[in-house]
């Protein structure tokens, strides 16, 4: 489990093609300083495995379905990646509740900057919609962020210079693809409701 705070920013170093996954090294240090064999680490919001590293790189295998489901499918060397170690049970949940676990992919609509802050538009499958709010949280690229505007296939967030200084969302340009991961609270409610429209109690029927 991550909280969407992104921890640094590291770089792909390497992409070896397996045929059906590939083999992904990034470099990076905080992550990287208590990291054991087998740890997860949150790449743009993808839960990922550490199977190797050295103290200054890692790797991790990353397979077809993942590579189908998320933006990780076409990484290439020299790109900057967001980076959150999973939260340990002393650790204050900054953000959100966030699994690493990619619902869709979206894509940059549109920026509209202005003196503090920048208005962000993104383009999502249109069955992601149904999770959002207005003053929810979305997952975007790993990055636990507050909804401004819900529509039915776009959503807006605002970004603080913090986010911008510290993630890849400084740089997403329009029609950049982002991975996106609903809140898994809405999720469960969506279906906890669904099952009790099915089966009310004999009490409420």
């Amino acid at each position: 489990m991550f909280t969407g705070i992104v921890e640094e920013l590291g770089t792909v170093t390497a992409v070896e093609d397996q045929g059906d996954a590939i083999r992904l090294t990034v470099k990076a240090e905080t992550v990287l300083s208590d990291a054991q064999l087998g740890d997860s680490i949150a790449v743009n919001g993808c839960c990922l495995t550490v199977v190797s590293h050295d103290g200054v790189e890692w790797t991790a295998d990353v397979m077809q379905e993942t590579l189908d489901k998320t933006s990780l499918q076409g990484a290439r060397p020299g790109d900057r990646v967001n980076l959150e170690r999973a939260v340990t049970a002393e650790k204050r949940l900054g953000g959100h509740i966030v699994q690493g676990h990619v619902d869709g992919v979206g894509r940059v609509v549109r920026r509209t900057p202005s003196e503090h802050w920048e208005v962000v538009e993104i383009e999502m499958p249109a069955e992601l919609g149904r999770y959002l709010v207005d003053k929810g949280s979305i997952t975007v690229d790993g990055v636990s962020l507050t909804v401004v505007e819900a529509l039915d296939t776009t959503f807006t967030v605002s970004l603080i210079p913090e986010t911008l200084a510290r993630t890849t969302l400084g740089s997403r340009r329009p029609g950049d693809r982002v991975n996106l991961e609903v809140d898994i609270i809405a999720k469960h409610v969506e279906k906890l409701l669904g099952a009790y429209q099915q089966h009310p109690s004999k009490e409420q029927s």
